[in-house]
């Protein structure tokens, strides 16, 4: 008996050196995630966004077609640094509908359509003042909306001194997309905020009491994210035939951005994976993971690097639809060695998904 409580006593002693060690090693990744990932592409949306402000309200200033161009190229430049940071749907970016009013999609209804062509219509002054537009419908207030009113129909008319209304209504969402952006970066920003939550679990945290929740919420990340972009992104408008495809239900459609969203997705958990240094907590018999990772998310990657203008166009040409259809066979591949085996070498099972209900 003796001699089993003293093996037992010398296993624990061993054990307990081990954890902290594993738990160190967690936080780093949760802390460099957050300060290698998160807020710098916040920082970089904050720019964006700030820019795209400003393009809009220099074209409402002095419509113009070269203002009117430049406009819309901030508003790309926005969906594809949104599409980077989109990945992170946990944290202050949930709290007040702020992902919803960010981009309100699917709209399988087409209510956010019917809602902004009103507005428009109506003439509605009270969605050409940016801090009302916040409080009204999550559906007229974020980017698809403004994608509808710099690339919708009537559009071209901004170049113009017709579309008074039109262009104040764009600079208010703008603005409100502005606020946005600004106000979850302060938050991730805040030392006291979330981001200590996240990166300091304990028995008193309300959100993650073990260094395991921590790091499951960054395995979420990729779980989830690559779900939204393989089915309800791709799978939105791809289909198992050509002759099933849907290009108008892709998003970005209007302004062309629908293959760099994808591709900004895949960056940002790309970046979000190397500046985490997720990896490193695998054991060296399961580095071979990370290794596939890295592999298939530059497959993945390239597979929609070439494809550019109409989505339409490119479901057309078959070498291009061929690209999109292996992009999704990457993902699923990409879902695998996440929610598989990464999620199993470490231990680690994902839970709820953000996109259940959608």
């Amino acid at each position: 008996m003796a001699r089993s409580v003293l093996a037992a006593s010398l296993a624990l002693l061993v054990a307990l050196p081990a954890a902290a060690h594993a738990n160190q090693a967690s936080d780093k990744v949760i802390a460099d995630a957050i300060d290698g990932f998160i807020r710098p592409a916040y920082g970089r949306l904050v720019e964006v966004t700030a820019a795209l402000g400003k393009s809009v309200e220099a074209l409402c200033a002095a419509p113009s077609a070269d203002n009117l161009a430049a406009a819309r190229a901030a508003f790309s430049k926005t969906t594809v640094t949104w599409s980077e940071i989109e990945i992170i749907r946990f944290g202050p970016i949930t709290e007040h509908n702020r992902l919803e009013r960010m981009l309100f999609w699917p709209d399988r209804k087409g209510t956010g359509l019917k809602q902004v062509q009103a507005a428009l219509s109506d003439k509605d002054e009270t969605a050409t003042d940016a801090a009302k537009l916040g409080d009204k419908s999550v559906a007229m207030q974020g980017l698809g909306a403004l994608e509808f009113v710099l690339f919708g129909t009537g559009a071209d008319e901004l170049a113009g001194t017709s579309a008074a209304y039109r262009c104040a209504y764009g600079k208010a969402i703008a603005g409100n997309i502005g606020t946005i952006a600004t106000d979850v970066d302060a938050a991730w920003r805040d030392d006291k905020g979330f981001a200590s939550q996240w990166q300091h679990p304990g028995p008193q945290n309300p959100l993650y009491r073990t260094a395991s929740e921590a790091a499951t919420a960054l395995l979420e990340v990729y779980v989830n994210g690559l779900e939204l972009v393989r089915d309800v992104r791709v799978g939105g408008f791809l289909g198992k035939e050509a002759s099933a495809d849907k290009p108008k239900q892709a998003l970005y459609w209007r302004s062309e951005g629908t293959t760099a969203s994808l591709g900004g997705n895949l960056a940002g958990m790309k970046a979000l994976f190397d500046a985490s240094h997720f990896g490193s907590l695998l054991p060296d018999d399961s580095q071979w993971i990370a290794q596939s990772i890295d592999f298939e998310f530059a497959n993945g990657q390239n597979a929609v690097a070439g494809i550019t203008g109409p989505i339409d166009a490119a479901l057309a040409d078959a070498d291009k639809r061929a690209k999109l259809t292996y992009f999704g066979v990457v993902t699923s591949s990409l879902s695998e060695l996440f929610g598989t085996r990464l999620s199993s070498a470490l231990g680690l099972t994902a839970g709820f998904s953000s996109l259940d209900g959608d």
